[in-house]
């Protein structure tokens, strides 16, 4: 039988940042019984803001950032993050994602580029979301973006269709689309490569 002590549950709650069903598991006891003894002995439960901080500190990463690159490859990271910097959505609220939008078919193979060479994402989390003009042919402008992106057609979210305006239409000659990854710990990735830059070329 295990003797609970208030020293071994502050330090598998606060130092080992576990929760109480994960405590109640390592010790082989109910989670009532420690909620009991956390309540009994004074010891703090964390706040929302507090658990959620936790539990996304222990997140896995679906994506896996290279290490050495090659010059080439340096390159392409600073030009993936410049690129990010002018048109990518900033980090805010806890359910942000990595998101990049442009009607430009060559920057958004430069991007597409930096997210695999230099973040080593993973394909399956990646989602396409287009912004087109009724008149301007909405399956084909995917299967353009498909082949430009190399992303597949099942992984692009419904299409924002506007009605159409000439002018506008041509502007945008292959509509809009916005390259997004779910994982806000890449996306807090990158505001720190934007953040090391800044400082690089401050002086």
């Amino acid at each position: 039988m295990i003797t609970l002590s208030k020293n071994l549950i502050k330090r598998l709650y606060f130092k080992k940042s576990l929760s109480t069903i994960e405590i109640s598991k390592r010790l082989g006891i109910s989670e009532w019984v420690v909620l009991g003894f956390m309540r009994r002995n004074n010891i703090p439960r964390r706040s929302f803001l507090e658990a959620y901080q936790v539990f996304f500190k222990k997140k896995q990463l679906t994506f896996s950032i290279k290490k050495n690159l090659s010059l080439k490859k340096e390159r392409l990271k600073m030009v993936g993050v410049f690129l990010y910097w002018g048109e990518g959505v900033k980090l805010r609220g806890k359910n942000c994602c990595v998101d990049f939008a442009n009607s430009n078919p060559e920057m958004i193979k430069i991007f597409m580029k930096f997210l695999r060479q230099v973040c080593g994402i993973s394909e399956k989390k990646l989602r396409v979301f287009m912004y087109c003009y009724s008149d301007q042919g909405i399956e084909n402008l995917m299967k353009f973006w498909h082949n430009v992106t190399n992303i597949p057609l099942n992984q692009f979210t419904k299409p924002y269709v506007k009605k159409s305006f000439k002018e506008n239409s041509k502007k945008m000659e292959y509509g809009l689309v916005h390259i997004r990854y779910a994982d806000k710990k890449l996306l807090i990735q990158i505001e720190n490569w934007i953040k090391e830059y800044s400082k690089f070329f401050e002086n």
